[in-house]
């Protein structure tokens, strides 16, 4: 087991998206802290509004989280799907903890935020503290090096990516106001198509990606939220042992999507102009319920659903890791930035909701950051290989 996992993480593909989270993640504060830098002391207001500004009859920031996001989706589902064929999770019951720990690590900050905000123009916003970044969550585990066993390191890669997946069929769900049927029916249809050409073998990439902008295309005018069109298009791409143009792509996508795609989303979502009183806001029963949901409800979800896996006998602990391990990465899925930020912004929509909303977000992911680096550095002592 220990050599298998070793063999995983020493794997090209699984060394570079984790490279690539961990120079990730200082982009996005890089780009944050300059888009908040901008917005109150430099341009104002005027830095928001370029984002609002139109282009081919959606905004700026439209095209952004609804297409640049896209490749960003199609990038977690080919990980995803690595994984499952040759990765840590091709073994059911390796694949099974992340996998209830991140449903876990959804439910009960959902249910959090649900008490504090039921019945209210706030309850939408349950989805926000749901989410765990990828980027940001591996890259302030990667400050402790060798002190962390490889395994933890896949299985928080793992819940991230289980936790995104599902983030997606949350917004799908949840966050879908209006369906245009006939454009639903053709993208999945186009969808078929591709999965059809899957299992007939065909491996040119050029007609995967023409057939994804397609989806694409037909899902955006649907109704539902165009990001699910990336990993539907990631699992209609063949993987193979041999000629894997699934590789091939994740190969391509890693750097473009951390170095420039993620920043322009922070760039284009953190413009929040900090208004009087917005401190106060802060403590409403919405901010609260974010807050809870990623500092406190993202460890107890994490820790009871694989407390409950692991003593069912449905899985097992990996390999070296031990449950103070467990803990530690069950507190960085706390860092929920990117996709929270992003939820926030289907999840309500008078502006000043999604800005105290990306707020409490920005201010909980750095508490989770700073309690799962503290909890590393003195109670995780012993350096595991």
């Amino acid at each position: 087991m220990r050599k298998r996992v070793q063999a995983i993480f020493k794997n090209n593909l699984f060394q570079e998206f984790f490279e690539s989270g961990k120079v990730g993640g200082v982009l996005l504060l890089i780009a944050t802290l300059f888009s908040l830098l901008l917005s109150n002391f430099i341009i104002g207001p005027a830095y928001a509004e370029f984002w609002q500004s139109e282009f081919v009859g959606h905004s700026l920031e439209h095209w952004i989280n609804d297409g640049l996001m896209v490749v960003f989706f199609l990038l977690v589902g080919l990980e995803l799907e690595r994984e499952i064929y040759a990765g840590e999770l091709s073994n059911l019951r390796n694949a099974l903890l992340p996998i209830i720990a991140a449903i876990g690590g959804m439910l009960v900050p959902a249910g959090i935020h649900y008490l504090f905000n039921h019945g209210s123009v706030t309850q939408p916003g349950a989805g926000i503290p749901t989410a765990t970044d990828i980027a940001f969550s591996l890259g302030v585990l990667s400050l402790f090096g060798k002190k962390v066993p490889i395994a933890l390191k896949i299985f928080l890669t793992a819940l991230a990516i289980a936790d995104d997946l599902g983030a997606i069929f949350v917004i799908a769900i949840f966050y879908t106001k209006t369906l245009v049927w006939s454009n639903l029916l053709i993208s999945l249809g186009i969808f078929s198509a591709l999965l059809l050409m899957n299992r007939l073998k065909v491996k040119i990439i050029l007609l995967y990606l023409l057939g994804g902008f397609g989806m694409w295309y037909f899902m955006l005018y649907s109704g539902v939220h165009a990001t699910i069109t990336g990993v539907l298009l990631a699992f209609a791409i063949p993987y193979t042992e041999k000629d894997n143009i699934s590789d091939k792509i994740q190969h391509r996508l890693h750097k473009p999507v951390a170095y420039i795609i993620l920043p322009i989303f922070a760039l284009a979502n953190t413009c929040i102009v900090l208004q009087n009183g917005w401190v106060n806001n802060l403590f409403s029963n919405n901010s609260l319920g974010i807050f809870l949901g990623l500092v406190i409800g993202k460890p107890i979800g994490i820790i009871l659903f694989s407390l409950i896996a692991i003593f069912t006998g449905v899985s097992a602990l990996p390999d070296k890791v031990k449950w103070k391990h467990i803990i530690g990465a069950s507190i960085l899925a706390g860092i929920g930035f990117t996709m929270s930020i992003f939820v926030s912004g289907l999840a309500f929509e008078e502006t000043s909701l999604v800005e105290s909303s990306q707020i409490v977000v920005l201010i909980a992911s750095v508490g989770a950051s700073l309690i799962g680096i503290i909890w590393f550095k003195y109670i995780v002592k012993v350096n595991e290989k």
